[in-house]
């Protein structure tokens, strides 16, 4: 197994819809916020950890393969298939591998996601507003009026806030579908939502000004739409 390449893929994320990515509070105040965002401690600037964008890719590619059968990430050892065996290169076996033979075919995790810093802070500042205070309430089904229990504040990173996204991807000989597979899941990402609550419109993001991915996968400088991505990355 060799080792023929390094990429570094760039790009910015554009948030649409108020983005919360959970962090945690030492303290809760009467009137205060219950659900904070996370934070650079440092800065107490929010930024987008690369874990939570590498586990929501990664689950769906999962689901687009038709393999998810247990809730757990796929594991080549369990099904020695095709798809499998690509989407464990790139992301990692989810398990350690203890047969020799399977260990070299899969080789080492491809790639690795660095985490998201905010861009745009000066711009947010303006404002007042490096994040949102989204109150949250529970109807009542029957009443058709706001329920018991009092409103519930979310904190939230606000529609316009923009981050830097950095991916590398090592390419070995035999990795041609890998940088694919790559492009379709941030293609699915888009089309979904990151962080919690996407149900109720959080977390909407866009990919733009994409640098290092193979242009077959790009049209001025965003990803190609769904279908395009899906049959180049062989789903």
């Amino acid at each position: 197994m060799k080792l023929k390449n390094i990429k570094e893929i760039k790009a910015k994320i554009i948030i649409k819809t108020g983005l919360h990515i959970g962090g945690s509070s030492d303290t809760i105040k009467i009137g205060g916020i219950d659900n904070p965002v996370i934070k650079n401690p440092l800065t107490n600037e929010p930024y987008i950890p690369g874990s939570s964008l590498k586990g929501k890719i990664r689950s769906l590619i999962e689901w687009s393969s038709g393999k998810v059968n247990d809730g757990k990430p796929l594991d080549y050892t369990k099904q020695e298939e095709e798809i499998v065996k690509k989407i464990v290169k790139l992301f990692g076996n989810g398990a350690t591998i203890k047969d020799e033979k399977i260990a070299k075919e899969i080789g080492p995790t491809r790639v690795s996601f660095s985490d998201c810093s905010l861009l745009n802070k000066d711009k947010l500042l303006e404002k007042n507003a490096l994040t949102e205070d989204k109150v949250e309430v529970t109807i009542d089904r029957v009443k058709g009026t706001v329920g018991g229990g009092g409103p519930r504040h979310m904190e939230r990173v606000p529609a316009g806030a923009e981050f830097d996204f950095s991916v590398s991807l090592l390419e070995f000989e035999g990795d041609e579908d890998l940088e694919a597979i790559l492009a379709f899941g941030m293609k699915l990402l888009e089309m979904t939502n990151l962080g919690g609550n996407g149900s109720r419109g959080y977390g909407k993001i866009e990919f733009v000004d994409i640098k290092g991915l193979d242009s077959k996968f790009l049209d001025n400088g965003k990803l190609k739409s769904y279908e395009e991505l899906k049959k180049l990355a062989g789903f």
